[in-house]
């Protein structure tokens, strides 16, 4: 089985696009590492949550394993709509593990933190991304830099953020939903994780 991360922003636009393209990437994963993966993913709103579901609704067998940045009452307190947090409830009570970080500090020292631990555990990075800096401690940049750095195959849905100290969510138009591999050529031959 494949180990697939997932990073991303919170705030899509134009989500049709966005899952065309995540339903490219899994496809091109899965033809190059089999299936069905174990998706590791933090459960944010928007990007975390939108790839595990497309794998779910892809195959049947997937596997879950939800890396909670902190505590989960102070985690769900990130998440203001109830139907957010039946979603998340919903995907932690149906996880195959649940790991919970119980990071001290501030809220994005422990994204940052998630990503790390996200990346140590995956073979193959999914990212949600525009292509920028990110907007604050461990935004997606970070975490695709890290898994550059570590070498990680990736695959680089492009997709807007948001507009900086909102939530009001941007596209990249014509670019919004490609997906850009990298690493994927040296994949064939890297050994999976247990």
């Amino acid at each position: 089985m494949v180990n697939i991360g997932v990073t991303g922003h919170r705030y899509l636009k134009e989500t049709g696009k966005i899952i065309k393209g995540v339903d490219k990437a899994l496809k091109m994963i899965e033809g190059t590492f089999g299936s069905p993966p174990i998706m590791i993913s933090a459960l944010a709103e928007g990007a975390d949550r939108l790839v595990v579901f497309r794998a779910q609704s892809m195959w049947e067998d997937t596997q879950l394993i939800a890396l909670l940045p902190t505590k989960l009452d102070d985690y769900l307190e990130e998440f203001t709509s109830l139907v957010s947090k039946a979603e998340i409830n919903n995907l932690i009570e149906t996880a195959d593990q649940v790991i919970k970080l119980n990071e001290e500090g501030s809220l994005t020292a422990a994204y940052l933190e998630a990503g790390r631990q996200i990346l140590e555990r995956c073979d193959v990075l999914v990212a949600i991304w525009d292509g920028q800096e990110s907007q604050g401690e461990g935004g997606t940049a970070e975490i695709v830099a890290l898994a550059r750095v570590r070498g990680l195959p990736l695959a680089w849905i492009h997709a807007g953020n948001r507009q900086p100290e909102t939530i009001t969510p941007t596209t990249l138009g014509k670019e919004q939903g490609l997906v850009t591999y990298e690493r994927f050529g040296l994949a064939a031959n890297r050994k999976l994780k247990p």
